[in-house]
């Protein structure tokens, strides 16, 4: 029987495939472990390799995929790998025999991935690739376009790390007051009577709301919730997946499903799902979770959880399990110390509002949906400008008896225009980057 967690030797998703841009290179840190995503020109698959070239150990990341090649290139030396991570050629070797009498001191760690659900996977353990093939992807039923679902992915970086992020998410009765107005009403809440239907190494169900909601926790990093609405046949879900980037910081991939709706859900742009609700629901947990965090490691030092922690609820149960799940499996610590990273007391409370609710840096970045509107309403912006500056120095050199019939419609329309773009640049924009989130005036 396994008695002991291995967290490298798992599956986990890195991006939703339609956020990667496939002319760059990405960078992502996984388990403290810097790689790079990238799509060779002629694959319709993209790689993972850890982000450091043989040569001078220069980012990878900061490569380019060659024209001629569609190889990924060193920007440091121009050394290029395939997409198995051997070094196809060095510009400055004297001959072709030098590359291929040191092809294993001279290749790039390729780590064993997949494309599924509309997500990248990398198992991050290049040693046990064998185990990678037999070993099923952390899947969701609810991800499934023949049983009538749709869904939506986000993504964002947390100032906050994995465990405090797999404990938010398994505590549904926080929503109320930390989302009010967005998820819940603080008015509305109730007791969470919750039932564990089972615990193991593997696998933590707890089902609520008697049994139309089940919430599964897939370790390491699937979460997720599927309701049933009544005898309506009709479903909704979130399922989450939970990445530790390094202490103190983790990754969050959500997908919103459901079975019906299927036309609002073409019709609604991802990007103002983003702005209007996604970012506004992690907003309200950030500024909690950075703080609790460094308190819970302050505690720590001289207690446990049991005792830091004052659980008393049938809506702690979920959160008990995964804390106790975590000290059974795990010894209460994630392996950083196996990539060479000191953990103890990392996390610090971050006061600058502007970069814990980064939303650019952690979020518009790496969402292409919201990288192009966020694009394509900055060009609007400068027609807007641009149409009223050419329309009022028009008028005014518009004869007498055409300002009035012509002239003005046109300055109306221009000043319309004026406050468009005042709307833009004040309200719509800004939310790309950052709106501060202040839960007493919620």
């Amino acid at each position: 029987m396994q008695t002991e967690f291995n967290f490298f030797q798992h599956w986990y998703p890195l991006s939703p495939i339609e956020d990667l841009d496939p002319e760059i290179p990405v960078p992502v840190t996984l388990l403290g472990m810097r790689l790079v995503i990238w799509k060779p020109k002629y694959s319709k698959n993209y790689q993972v390799f850890l982000d450091v070239c043989p040569h001078r150990l220069a980012p990878l990341s900061e490569g380019r995929v060659d024209d001629k090649t569609g190889n990924l290139m060193c920007s440091y030396h121009g050394w290029q790998f395939d997409s198995q991570g051997i070094c196809t050629h060095i510009p400055q070797a004297e001959n072709q025999e030098i590359i291929e009498k040191n092809q294993k001191n001279f290749c790039v760690t390729a780590l064993p991935v997949r494309q599924k659900n509309d997500l990248l996977w990398v198992w991050p353990d290049a040693k046990t690739a064998d185990l990678a093939t037999t070993t099923p992807l952390p899947l969701s039923s609810q991800i499934d376009a023949e049983k009538g679902f749709v869904w939506s992915s986000y993504i964002r970086d947390l100032e906050y790390g994995w465990e405090i992020l797999i404990e938010n998410l398994a505590d549904p009765s926080h929503a109320p007051f930390a989302h009010h107005g967005v998820l819940g009403n603080r008015d509305k809440a109730r007791p969470i009577p919750m039932e564990i239907l089972q615990s193991t190494i593997n696998l933590v169900e707890v089902s609520i709301s008697k049994g139309f909601t089940k919430i599964t926790f897939e370790p390491p990093c699937r979460l997720e919730y599927a309701t049933t609405i009544g005898d309506t046949g009709k479903k909704v879900g979130l399922v989450t997946y939970c990445i530790p980037i390094s202490p103190g910081k983790s990754r969050i991939i959500a997908q919103s499903t459901r079975n019906f709706g299927n036309t609002l859900h073409r019709f609604k742009p991802r990007w103002w799902d983003h702005i209007k609700t996604r970012n506004l629901l992690i907003d309200g947990d950030m500024v909690l979770l950075n703080q609790q965090e460094h308190l819970l490691q302050q505690k720590q030092s001289t207690e446990s959880w049991k005792t830091a922690y004052k659980l008393t609820t049938s809506a702690d149960r979920l959160v008990i399990e995964f804390r106790n799940w975590f000290d059974k499996y795990c010894h209460g610590k994630l392996p950083w110390s196996e990539v060479g990273i000191n953990d103890s007391n990392n996390s610090l409370i971050n006061n600058d509002r502007t970069l814990l609710l980064d939303r650019y840096k952690q979020h518009t970045q790496h969402c292409s949906s919201c990288r192009q509107a966020l694009k394509n309403l900055q060009r609007l912006q400068f027609l807007l400008i641009t149409y009223f500056i050419i329309i009022v120095s028009g008028v005014a050199i518009f004869p007498d008896n055409l300002r009035i019939q012509i002239g003005l419609p046109l300055v109306i329309t221009a000043l319309l225009g004026i406050g468009i773009y005042a709307w833009l640049k004040l309200w719509l924009i800004p939310q790309f980057y950052f709106v501060d989130y202040i839960h007493a005036k919620k």
